[in-house]
Parts: C-alpha cells; structure tokens; sequence
C-alpha cells in the first residue's frame, strides 16, 4: 500500500525534477534540434545508472524521491516522442532518425558508463 510520505517524496523529487529540467531546456539552444530533451535524457540515463550502482543499499523512500521522482520528472520519453514524430512530419527524416538514435542508442550507452561508475565507486 502506498503511504503519504511515498506520495510526498515522490511529489518533491518530481517538483525539483521538473524545474531541473525546464531550466535545461533555457540555457540549451534547441530551435535546430531537441538539444534540451536529448540532454536531460542522457544526464538522467548516466545519473540513474551511477546511483543504482554506486548506492546499492538505499531505502525504499529515497529510491522513490531519487528515481520516480527526481530523475523521473527531468528525464522525458513524451517529449523525445512528439520531438521525433514532428522533425518526422516537417520532413526532417534524418534529423528524426538521429534523435532516435541519440535517445534511444547514446542514452544507453549513458546508462552503461553510470552503471561501470557507479560500481567502480562502491568498490572504493
């Protein structure tokens, strides 16, 4: 059953999350591309990873603030979404497939770099 302080921690990570990452998206310049949507979601990829693997015996609660919450709410799938389906329809098909690919692939890859961090700074 889900309690009120899960409610909350979740609701004040995804507070500070969403201010996180409306204020990515002022300062990178994205009317040629989604920069902003790229970046939050390659920073959020390596973050989670890192602190999964680094911080092996977190609670239940700060996973919910950290995870649902905070990275949850500055990492966007919709958004890459709707960015890729309208470069798609404004016949920017190769900048579409490249967001896929940065998204989808480099974000991965991000993850992968975070995990291998994170474990190499819990063996420390």
């Amino acid at each position: 059953m889900i309690t009120p302080t899960e409610i909350l921690l979740v609701a004040l990570g995804g507070a500070i999350g969403a201010v996180l990452r409306f204020s990515v998206g002022q300062f990178v310049d994205s009317s040629q591309f989604p920069w902003a949507t790229f970046t939050v979601n390659i920073i959020g990829s390596f973050m989670m990873a890192f602190i999964m693997f680094a911080y092996t015996g977190m609670s239940l609660e700060t996973r919910l603030f950290l995870f649902t919450g905070l990275i949850g709410a500055f990492t966007t799938m919709s958004t890459f979404t709707i960015d890729t389906v309208g470069l798609f329809f404004d016949g920017k098909v190769g900048q579409a497939g490249l967001n896929v690919i940065l998204n989808a692939g480099i974000c991965v890859v991000g993850a992968i770099i975070g995990r291998y961090a994170g474990i190499f700074v819990a063996g420390l």
